[in-house]
């Protein structure tokens, strides 16, 4: 069959989905809102009643960097790179499917949010190297068979009671859109989507790192990142939006534009090695113009030692900042370490992820009794 014709035929049955309400995920499960400097879910403050060490816990947001939960790659020369250990081949669905399957064992440590990235992140854990991975078209229109597996991972996380945070634009992927407009159009087709599908526990990041070297469309850019946050913050339904931000580089502090735009700050430790620098970050945080009481979470840190009194998840902690893991596959290690590079092994099941997820258990007092 012709490319073009079966894009087309396989676009018609995403649009007719999108219509038919029997297929969308109309009656939610789990909500999220912000009140002050907490995340809510449901109406009740995350980890309700909750102190560790005599620091705050309740309102926090405990998540984990698993970008790669749609992951495929457009690219027939890098595609090669992907495949299982065990099959010697990729499979997109496989990936998803056993994403899926080790969400509500996350959950029952504690995590209760995680980073999940339309045009993922690098798959090597840095850098990037000619992989194509996006769920836009180069106009901006959706891939329906990113969308399939995404919606798979947001109706598990409804069912838990988790709350995904959703990226939208990655450096290295954003080339792949035409323009400017077509980034617009792009994140108006995905937040419509989402708020089509009846989701109310989503969290929106706009662009992974914005003020990393690496993107080429302006728009996306740290200097002008706030007019896409002003942007889909006036997509609703029934009166309802969802809450935006964008992150920035590891160590970086949130520029004004951002802080006066976004409903929550987002910034990352990687490149952080003094624990106490995490402390100063969410301080700098709070002192820039237009900082208002709202939560601060570190989404990507790629710094453990989870076993000592002090380290960036206690410091942020300490800050009343949400912290977030960041682990990716080291040369050397075996196929079960890591949750960014692909292929991913999801499960808990190699040293630093236990380490990370035992620490919010202790920290969290997961699993909850009745």
């Amino acid at each position: 069959m012709n490319t073009n014709l079966l894009r087309k035929i396989l676009a018609g049955f995403f649009l007719l989905a999108l219509i038919l309400p029997a297929c969308r995920h109309s009656s939610p499960k789990t909500s999220v809102s912000i009140v002050g400097e907490a995340f809510h879910i449901n109406g009740q403050p995350t980890y309700a009643g909750r102190s560790w060490r005599g620091n705050k816990i309740e309102g926090l947001l405990f998540n984990s960097r698993m970008v790669q939960g749609i992951f495929d790659d457009l690219n027939p020369e890098t595609a090669v790179r992907w495949k299982y250990p065990d099959t010697d081949t990729w499979d997109p669905d496989r990936n998803t499917d056993e994403f899926v399957a080790a969400m509500a064992d996350w959950q029952a440590h504690g995590l209760l949010s995680f980073t999940i990235n339309l045009q993922g992140g690098s798959p090597m854990g840095y850098g990037n190297k000619n992989w194509y991975n996006s769920a836009y078209e180069e106009d901006g229109a959706l891939r329906p068979t990113y969308m399939a597996r995404l919606k798979k991972i947001l109706d598990r996380a409804d069912e838990l009671g988790m709350v995904p945070i959703v990226g939208l634009f990655y450096f290295g992927q954003d080339q792949f859109l035409a323009d400017d407009e077509a980034v617009k159009r792009a994140a108006e087709n995905a937040v419509d989507w989402m708020l089509e599908q009846g989701y109310r526990n989503i969290l929106i990041e706009v662009a992974n790192e914005c003020d990393n070297r690496g993107y080429e469309r302006e728009i996306i850019k740290a200097d002008r990142i706030h007019e896409l946050i002003e942007l889909i913050k006036g997509r609703t339904k029934d009166g309802f939006r969802f809450p935006v931000s964008t992150s920035y580089n590891g160590g970086r502090i949130p520029r004004e534009n951002v802080v006066r735009s976004a409903d929550f700050i987002l910034i990352h430790g990687n490149g952080v090695s003094d624990p106490q620098r995490i402390t100063e970050m969410v301080a700098e945080t709070k002192a820039v113009p237009g900082f208002r009481p709202m939560p601060i979470v570190f989404n990507e840190d790629d710094h453990y030692g989870f076993e000592a009194d002090t380290n960036n998840l206690v410091n942020a902690v300490r800050a009343y900042a949400s912290w977030g893991y960041f682990d990716f596959r080291r040369d050397g290690e075996a196929f079960a370490s890591g949750y960014q590079s692909v292929p991913v092994d999801w499960r808990i099941n190699a040293p630093r992820k236990i380490a990370f997820f035992e620490k919010v258990r202790e920290i969290t007092a997961y699993p909850r009794r009745p």
